[in-house]
């Protein structure tokens, strides 16, 4: 059988997955089969040019504290997703934090190592984001990137991550730290799109992990929304092969329960390829599998297929680390930056972002959403602050008894220990675009009423119909246009369209009622040395969402994403 898939060296479906053995057992995993050739590897305790000596603990933590700075030293990073928002920021603290370091290796994709080098300067280096560094170094900002950064042409979706075979090996000798920040964030995308990313991609790195000589630490990026439809306080876990939280749910003897008892990755896997068979590009096929991607989510207790293929990348990372050291970190989410490098940098929509734009516009009164949910939120920040803390203390514990390694779980959240309600956050909204409203083609100033909850979709939808009218109506007259019947008609049903949409994705978001316990998080925050406090800050507990979200995030995202002038 031929199953068109994710390319792999000339490979085509991953097709053979493994139950989990032990971590200080072997276990040989068949993953790639085509007509010519079956790539199978082993992992386990002794992966193949492995150095399994122990690492020794830093001095700066015999002292106190965990030695971040000192532990940066000399080290070299591969980071996978390294012109994304989260690991932007993490290659900016790193070179701040130790000029000391050794080489980041970025993985992008690119066509050729003279486009790889353009979008590094066009997306890294000329990002505002990079400012205070260049004020550091001045003159020699540009020489000492080109001395650290090195851009990498590769691609998630291939086998050895789609780099040259000597650039992969010289990788491989050198690089003590992965990180993989790379994901499709959609959370309506194609089930086969969502998961050659999410879920194939962690597999592709930890193969090629195997061949790395002197790795301490994996540092895998997942997401808090893993947990699914959990309910109540959810705890620091690691996914085993197989978990689904869809039999967490149902009585035991239904027929639903059943059938989602076990996860079965391989078929899943089977089932995303082989269905896309035909044209990859036509509407009709790309909407089955979006479809498709969302039964198979919510058939498993996941709320979409963002969050659904996410901890099947989990489970993979987790059968497969062998004698790796693996961390998991799990940011809720993650907004703008609240202090570090400098306030409200922000790249992109993030998950909260159209509802803020689209409210301080006028086209959004309304919010389907209980008041008293709460909206779990971390500072980009801090999930990087968060990250180098994790990422010294369990690099420097390296591999000091190999085959007894932990899968560090990490939530980085804020729902426990500082929840910020939904009724508090669009009280936050009001009060900014009250005092700093969105101004419209005329240079009027847009006027916004408070948000309205609704608890039902159909009282959501029908409460967007009546405002996008409104909306219209008054743009129009301020702006002096006079729009014919069939315009209005147009545009209000497009606006209705995009709104109610909104609404229907981010419902589970709306009505969520789990919320995530982080005391490995807390822990970690515990053993750093008030020095470190500082430049690492990442107590969530000290966020003032009043100010975080009026004074820093909005004008941030009205700046770097909305492209308003003065708005900071």
């Amino acid at each position: 059988m031929t199953i068109t898939g994710p390319t792999a060296m000339d490979g085509h479906c991953l097709l053979g997955w493994p139950s989990c053995a032990p971590v200080h057992q072997a276990r040989t995993f068949v993953l790639f089969v085509t007509a010519k050739r079956t790539l199978s590897f082993s992992i386990g305790k002794g992966a193949q040019g492995r150095d399994l000596g122990a690492h020794s603990v830093s001095s700066a933590q015999s002292l106190g504290g965990i030695g971040i700075a000192e532990f940066l030293g000399s080290k070299n990073f591969l980071i996978i997703g390294g012109t994304g928002f989260l690991a932007k920021i993490l290659i900016e603290k790193i070179m701040r934090t130790n000029t000391n370091i050794g080489k980041i290796y970025v993985v992008i994709k690119a066509k050729d190592t003279q486009a790889a080098l353009k979008r590094m300067q066009n997306e890294v280096v000329d990002s505002e984001l990079f400012r205070c560094l260049e004020e550091i170094h001045g003159k020699d900002y540009h020489s000492f990137l080109a001395k650290k950064l090195v851009p990498v042409v590769g691609d998630i979706k291939e086998a050895n991550l789609g780099i040259a075979p000597d650039l992969a090996y010289r990788i491989a000798e050198e690089v003590d730290i992965i990180v993989n920040s790379a994901g499709n964030t959609t959370f309506e995308e194609r089930y086969d799109v969502a998961m050659d990313i999410n879920t194939l991609g962690p597999f592709r790195i930890m193969s090629f992990a195997q061949r790395f000589q002197r790795l301490k630490l994996f540092l895998h990026v997942s997401t808090a929304y893993v947990n699914g439809q959990r309910q109540g306080v959810v705890m620091e876990k690691p996914f085993q092969l197989g978990d689904t939280i869809g039999k967490e749910f149902g009585s035991s003897d239904s027929s639903e329960c059943k059938l989602n008892a076990l996860l079965d990755i391989e078929a899943e896997v089977k089932l995303a390829f082989a269905t896309r068979i035909g044209d990859e590009d036509s509407p009709s096929l790309s909407q089955e599998m979006k479809r498709l991607g969302h039964d198979r989510a919510k058939l498993h207790g996941w709320q979409d297929v963002y969050v659904f293929t996410k901890a099947m990348g989990e489970m993979v990372v987790n059968c497969m680390r062998g004698d790796i050291p693996v961390v998991t970190i799990r940011p809720s989410i993650i907004e703008s930056t609240l202090r570090d490098p400098f306030p409200g940098w922000i790249q992109g929509n993030r998950m909260l972002d159209p509802v803020i734009l689209n409210y301080g516009r006028g086209l959004m009164t309304s919010l389907f959403a209980d008041p008293e949910s709460v909206i779990d939120v971390i500072p980009a920040d801090m999930v990087v602050n968060a990250m180098l803390a994790a990422m010294a203390k369990h690099g420097q514990q390296g591999q000091q008894t190999p085959g007894t390694q932990r899968h560090h779980i990490y939530h980085l959240s804020s729902s426990t220990v500082n929840p910020l309600s939904c009724r508090d956050l669009c009280e936050f909204l009001f009060r900014h675009f009250t005092r700093s409203p969105v101004m419209d083609a005329a240079g009027e100033p847009i006027l916004v009423q408070p948000m309205r909850f609704c608890r039902s979709m159909v009282e959501y939808a029908s409460r967007v119909e009546a405002e996008a009218n409104d909306a219209l109506l008054q743009s129009a007259a301020r702006a002096g246009a006079a729009f014919s019947e069939r315009r209005k008609r147009d545009l209000r049903a497009k606006v209705v369209k995009n709104i109610v949409h909104l609404g229907k994705i981010y419902e589970p978001y709306g009505f969520y009622g789990g919320r995530f316990d982080n005391r490995n998080m807390e822990v970690l925050l515990a053993e750093l040395s008030a020095e470190e406090r500082e430049k690492f800050h990442f107590d969530v507990r000290s966020v003032d969402w009043m100010h975080y979200i009026a004074d820093v995030h909005i004008p941030g995202l009205r700046k770097y994403v909305g492209k308003e002038k003065g708005s900071m």
